[in-house]
């Protein structure tokens, strides 16, 4: 059964099954997967399963992390497009005077679909991605404690989540911990890309980026190279991971400049790379554990 409305949630008919006993037949709430296809006047640059709902930070976080885009100002109209009542489509316009050129920035190449759990970089060479990300270097720190409450923000933040259990999430915040933006998808990627469409909308990120801008971005699950990637490119300094970290992620931070912590839980938490940016209790912790 669904709903036939289309959102973060839908509703299907599920059986509870326990052994030795008859299934219970209920209705149970789900998270929505759907494809979105992002096309660039009128070119089709990727199609990626995601949630619906935000689809335009959606598409402009995408645009940005893969570098099409450097600003707002690049962007003229982002608005869904196609058949009327399809939402799975999102046109991007260059803005007057303005010729946004994604053959040339993507090296020749349009995605295929991909799946909700894997990142969409399409550099070849990591070496590439860290010559046009170069290093982050935002200068100042966050207190330690700052770091766990973030992630702890992140988990209230998470509606959809403790409806469906099926979303992720993310969130970028201040130094001093004031919430800037948050979204949820059933991509890890897809919700970091929503976020940093929102904070590229305000100029918070970008070549005319304001100020107090993002400095810590919290994420639920693990901590791949895609996510420490797209906050290279925002230039959000410090990574905060609810689960793991992955070699590729730490050898990336470690390179870009970026804090990243993971297994961020409670009043602990992993910090792999750069502990310099921590306040200075977070770092005698991790010194003495060394």
């Amino acid at each position: 059964m669904r709903t036939g409305v289309q959102g973060p949630v839908d509703v299907r008919r599920r059986y509870m099954v326990h052994a030795g006993a008859s299934a219970i037949s209920a209705a149970d709430v789900v998270a929505v997967e759907e494809p979105l296809k992002v096309r660039v006047d009128g070119e089709t640059i990727a199609v990626t399963m995601r949630t619906p709902g935000e689809d335009r930070d959606l598409a402009l976080g995408f645009l940005f992390a893969e570098g099409v885009i450097a600003t707002v100002d690049d962007v003229g109209v982002v608005s869904h497009c196609g058949r009327p009542g399809d939402r799975n489509v999102i046109e991007v316009r260059s803005a007057p005077g303005t010729m946004l050129a994604p053959e040339r920035v993507l090296e020749g190449r349009r995605w295929t679909t991909t799946t909700s759990a894997c990142g969409v970089c399409g550099r070849r060479d990591i070496d590439a991605l860290l010559a046009r990300c170069g290093p982050v270097g935002v200068a100042g720190v966050v207190a330690a404690d700052v770091v766990t409450d973030c992630v702890v923000r992140l988990r209230v933040l998470q509606r959809t989540f403790a409806r469906t259990g099926g979303t992720h999430a993310a969130a970028a915040f201040t130094a001093d911990g004031v919430l800037l933006a948050s979204h949820e998808d059933v991509g890890r990627h897809n919700a970091v890309d929503k976020v940093v469409g929102a904070l590229l909308r305000r100029r918070l990120v970008g070549r005319a980026a304001g100020s107090p801008g993002p400095f810590v971005l919290a994420v639920s699950g693990r901590a791949s190279f895609e996510i420490v990637q797209k906050a290279a490119v925002a230039r959000i300094p410090v990574v905060a991971s609810v689960s793991a970290a992955s070699s590729l992620a730490v050898d990336v931070a470690s390179a870009t400049g970026i804090t990243l912590a993971a297994f961020v839980r409670g009043d602990r938490y992993n910090v792999y790379t750069h502990p310099e940016r921590l306040a200075p209790a977070g770092a005698a912790s991790l010194a003495q554990e060394a």
